[in-house]
């Protein structure tokens, strides 16, 4: 099953990215394809490369990064959102990349599902 992700919140202030994370985790653990993931609204700060969490807490951006690394996984960020929260290319970590909301409808379209975290 070909399966895209759409995260509306921020990597900290809630569940929503460490819970979309384990969801892409798992299911390519079980062989479906997570094809992208689409940060939009407050969740574009998961792409933000100077987050620095505490030694002892989890790097959630760092987590992201790894799985488009080792899975292909298309990490997209919403332009319109990323630039209302000051994030552009230059702070964008390894594997995402700014797209407008067209990315979005096309994996709507492309994919068998779409899975929403957050608000």
């Amino acid at each position: 099953m070909k399966i895209g992700i759409l995260v509306n919140e921020g990597p900290y202030q809630h569940q929503a990215s460490d819970s979309a994370y384990l969801f892409c985790r798992a299911a390519i653990a079980k062989g479906h394809e997570v094809s992208r993931v689409f940060f939009y609204h407050d969740g574009v700060y998961n792409s933000n490369d100077l987050t620095e969490p505490p030694q002892d807490d989890r790097n959630i951006v760092q987590r992201w990064s790894k799985l488009a690394a080792e899975h292909n996984v298309d990490l997209v960020v919403c332009v319109a959102a990323a630039l209302r929260r000051g994030i552009k290319d230059n702070v964008l970590a390894p594997g995402f990349r700014i797209s407008g909301l067209g990315q979005l409808v096309e994996i709507g379209i492309e994919a068998d599902r779409v899975v929403t975290f957050g608000d």
